[in-house]
């Protein structure tokens, strides 16, 4: 079972204290080391804008190592500009703590601001990433005044710990930025599939309708003229009654391949499966088959005949004289192909007809009861089996090829 990950509950656990900002720096997270560092509420920080939040050090206007606030803007205002990461040179920034007031305590940190761009390009958030760097600094100055001969080699280590800090920054970036790419994927891909799924149960009603609307009709006629032919109206409640069930059975089939997996697969040779469905029903047209022998694929053979079943009733349909059942070999895959010499499909519909209801105007005439699901459960038994279902080129009609993996 997939399990959820909780993002908001990872972010504020980072070990690196963090702030999300909007293109126009207003804070809209902080996680929990932010916080720590800072010595400041989520209350004092969402919502505005981190300028406010953080003015300038006072007193300081002439010390350009304390005026991190302009550069920070510079910064932040070049991620936006550029759209790539900016790394900041080392900044001092005093901090007020808690309780007392106009009292600063002297921090220093080191800081990377990161752009998170939507899909159009542009950025949408900025993550401000940033390391205080106070107890290194003093270390080194302690070691400096007191001449301590090891001030190098602590200066060269306290180099070596923000370069790795540095690059754990980076690599926290990627991750995020990789989450939210799955994350955009995954919503788009949901909301896709709501959209098709909302249509479908339209499309599916609105064909429903039509036969169920056939059977009051003829049951109110055969109940208000009690002298009516009764097997004249049998036949026809009989055809909407067929019409029906044929749309009922097409519904049912698309849910089973949506919820369950593939049956269990079994050693099927193509060119066998298409001689017994020949043998099983009465094809209205001349058939004419080109069949390789031993072409075999693993499948399950009740969904593969109803497979061949929907190709063959296709081309039935649509054919003016023949079809041409093929079985061959184009390694690593079993070919089958279904061709009729009817009109054909324009290359522009040769997509749109795998959609779940959608019907060409000539399948509309040649057979306004059809459903317009069979090529949609075709198409889709395929890939259960690793295989693709695709309309081809013809010069004289349509020609359907089925690719499935060949049995090793």
């Amino acid at each position: 079972m997939k399990t959820e990950i909780d993002y908001e509950a990872m972010f504020n656990a980072g070990p690196v204290p963090t702030l999300l900002l909007t293109p126009d720096f207003t804070m809209v997270a902080a996680n929990d080391a932010f916080l720590e560092v800072t010595q400041r509420t989520r209350a004092e920080l969402i919502g505005h804008c981190v300028f406010t939040a953080f003015p300038d050090n006072p007193d300081t206007a002439d010390d350009p190592e304390a005026q991190g606030i302009k550069v920070l803007r510079d910064s932040l205002e070049r991620v936006l500009a550029t759209g790539k990461r900016d790394t900041m040179a080392l900044q001092r920034y005093d901090v007020e703590p808690p309780g007392m007031p106009g009292v600063f305590e002297e921090r220093h940190w080191s800081t990377v601001n990161t752009p998170v761009l939507g899909p159009d390009g542009k950025v949408k958030l900025i993550i401000h990433s940033t390391e205080e760097v106070t107890d290194f600094l003093q270390q080194l100055r302690w070691s400096s005044r007191r001449g301590v001969t090891g001030a190098r080699a602590k200066l060269k280590a306290m180099e070596n710990h923000l370069y790795a800090r540095n690059r754990e920054l980076q690599d926290l970036n990627e991750r995020l930025k990789q989450t939210h790419r799955e994350q955009t994927q995954t919503t788009s891909a949901l909301r896709d599939s709501i959209r098709r799924q909302r249509q479908f149960v339209i499309d599916a009603s609105h064909d429903l309708r039509n036969p169920i609307a056939g059977l009051l009709t003829e049951l109110e006629v055969a109940l208000s003229e009690p002298h009516i032919d009764m097997q004249q109206i049998l036949r026809r409640l009989l055809r909407n009654a067929e019409r029906l069930n044929d749309i009922v059975a097409d519904l049912l089939a698309l849910a089973r391949l949506d919820t369950t997996a593939p049956a269990a697969t079994e050693l099927i040779d193509l060119a066998q499966l298409v001689v017994d469905e020949l043998e099983r029903r009465t094809v209205n047209a001349a058939v004419h088959p080109r069949l390789d022998q031993h072409v075999t694929v693993y499948a399950s053979r009740i969904p593969l005949t109803r497979l061949l079943a929907n190709l063959l009733a296709n081309a039935e349909r649509h054919t003016s004289t023949k079809i041409e059942i093929v079985v061959t070999t184009d390694p690593p895959e079993a070919v089958l192909e279904v061709i009729d010499d009817g009109p054909g499909i324009a290359p522009g519909d040769r997509e749109r007809i795998f959609e779940r209801l959608y019907r060409l105007d000539d399948a509309r005439r040649q057979d306004p009861g059809g459903s317009g699901l069979g090529l949609s459960i075709a198409r889709e038994i395929a890939q259960a089996y690793g295989g693709r279902l695709y309309a081809a080129d013809h010069p004289t009609g349509a020609r359907f090829v089925l690719r499935l993996p060949l049995a090793a």
